[in-house]
């Protein structure tokens, strides 16, 4: 049975039957699939140049999100049908090599959304851990898609000052 899918993160999508004559399912255009991961990369150059940790730990944490994005939208097509999922949810289902990198980066975004509430705080070292862990994801995602590897991030990330 072919799979289809969607998600309340435009691009994203949640596991669903396709056509009952298992017809092929369109997925998002390559141009899509392309801006996610340029988004992501500016993201990762973005929280390099940031000097807070929760900047830097939550631009870190969306650039992986939208890498994530990027491979389920080239994987998948948007349907109405299915309950909302988080892209960490579901990148197992359409990547299952990848599944330790979406328990992973499920745990950093609740770990974000209660740094944006500022309910607690991120150190300098756990930011700039996030970084290279999210830079190191959108290589795998580039990997997954035959894409070429981009050039490294910068090799010095701007100080954090708080």
């Amino acid at each position: 049975m072919t799979m289809t899918t969607t998600s309340p993160v435009p691009g994203v999508a949640t596991p669903r039957p396709a056509g009952e004559r298992g017809e092929p399912t369109p997925t998002a255009p390559a141009a899509t699939v392309l801006d996610l991961l340029e988004r992501s990369r500016d993201g990762l150059v973005q929280a390099c140049h940031s000097e807070l940790a929760a900047e830097r730990y939550t631009e870190a944490h969306l650039a992986a999100l939208r890498a994530a994005a990027a491979l389920l939208a080239s994987r998948s097509a948007p349907s109405g049908r299915a309950r909302p999922r988080s892209v960490w949810e579901v990148l197992p289902t359409v990547a299952p090599e990848l599944g330790e990198w979406a328990t992973f980066f499920a745990g950093t975004g609740r770990r974000r959304i209660s740094l944006e509430r500022s309910m607690s705080g991120v150190s300098p070292r756990e930011a700039d851990d996030l970084v290279r862990q999210a830079e190191t994801f959108l290589e795998l995602i580039r990997a997954a898609l035959h894409l070429p590897m981009a050039a490294p991030l910068p090799g010095e990330l701007t100080p954090i000052i708080r």
